[in-house]
């Protein structure tokens, strides 16, 4: 890997380390300006003024917000998340398998979204401004004019109220088959995969469309080869490096973004357990969750610009 390549990927990946912890600070800070009294929260109306002021100073929250935030940020960086208040429990512990059922779900919805958005991508740049371009793109744009909640909400009333053909609540457990396991996350994959392939369609064939414009796209249509044989050969290999961030971008989107789906689908992952504990102002979970989802989204960019850098030739064979 030559020299110019190291030392971009060196920039991003210290760019991504200082992005993630102004983002923990954010969240640190977002937590602790939200309305109400943690100790007031997890008691109850009814506590008296001593139990309050003794659960405060149990917890901690006495402390000035500096010296809280360090503390959390210390536990964060040797692997200790901190205990949820309203439970007593690990919150690493809790999270670990929430955790596999989110990264699960967004596996299953990316393997089918992001070769079907190329697919289809190439598909329209090779009947572009015709009528298989344009019903592939409304249909598109149609796709990404509807939240998340709509379409989830839609898939359940057909496949699972009306035609019952898949569970409208994905129930997951430990052991659980494989199989029965696919099944119960079949809606909430295919509202993901709805969610993000729309995106990931029209960004492909953008992309490829920009490439068909140089000159060598040229010179390999006058040579006679057929238009899909210049797209997959000589087009679709150069728009590879944006078409790889909108990919990642998506990915990021749909381990992030599934906080709507998985709450619909009453799915036990990341997203249901932190809207769960928002309810009860459950602050170390609500701030573990949300330094996890940053970080996974930061790192999936990063990953996208070192893809991106590594497949741009004037880098990788400098003059």
């Amino acid at each position: 890997m030559s020299s110019p390549i190291v030392k971009l990927v060196a920039q991003r990946i210290a760019l991504g380390i200082l992005l993630l912890l102004a983002v923990s600070v954010l969240i640190f800070a977002g937590t602790q300006i939200l309305p109400g009294d943690v100790a007031q929260a997890i008691l109850g109306q009814s506590a008296t003024p001593e139990s309050l002021a003794n659960l405060r100073e149990q917890l901690g929250l006495n402390d000035p917000a500096f010296i809280r935030y360090f503390r959390w940020l210390g536990g964060v960086v040797t692997g200790d998340l901190g205990t949820a208040m309203s439970s007593g429990q690990d919150i690493a512990t809790s999270i670990k398998g929430r955790l596999w059922n989110t990264l699960f779900l967004a596996f299953w919805a990316a393997a089918v979204a992001v070769p079907l958005a190329i697919i289809l991508g190439l598909i329209a740049v090779r009947y572009r401004n015709g009528w298989v371009d344009k019903l592939i793109s409304g249909l598109a744009l149609a796709s990404t004019s509807f939240p998340e909640f709509f379409i989830g909400y839609v898939l359940v009333y057909f496949f699972a109220v009306k035609y019952q053909i898949f569970p409208g609540i994905s129930t997951v457990y430990d052991g659980m088959p494989f199989g029965e396991r696919m099944q119960a996350i079949m809606l909430p994959a295919a509202a993901l995969t709805l969610v993000v392939l729309a995106h990931m369609m029209r960004m492909t064939r953008a992309a490829i469309l920009n490439v068909m414009q140089s000159a060598y796209v040229e010179t390999a249509e006058l040579k006679g080869l057929s238009a899909f044989a210049v797209i997959r050969r000589h087009a679709f290999p150069n728009a590879i490096a944006p078409i790889i961030n909108v990919v990642m971008l998506n990915l990021a989107y749909l381990i992030v973004g599934v906080v709507v789906v998985e709450v619909i689908f009453v799915y036990p992952g990341m997203g249901q357990y932190l809207v769960d504990h928002v309810t009860k102002r459950d602050v170390p979970v609500v701030q573990a969750v949300g330094l996890i989802f940053a970080a996974v989204y930061i790192s999936l960019n990063i990953i996208a610009d070192i893809a991106a850098i590594v497949a741009n030739p004037r880098l990788r064979h400098p003059k």
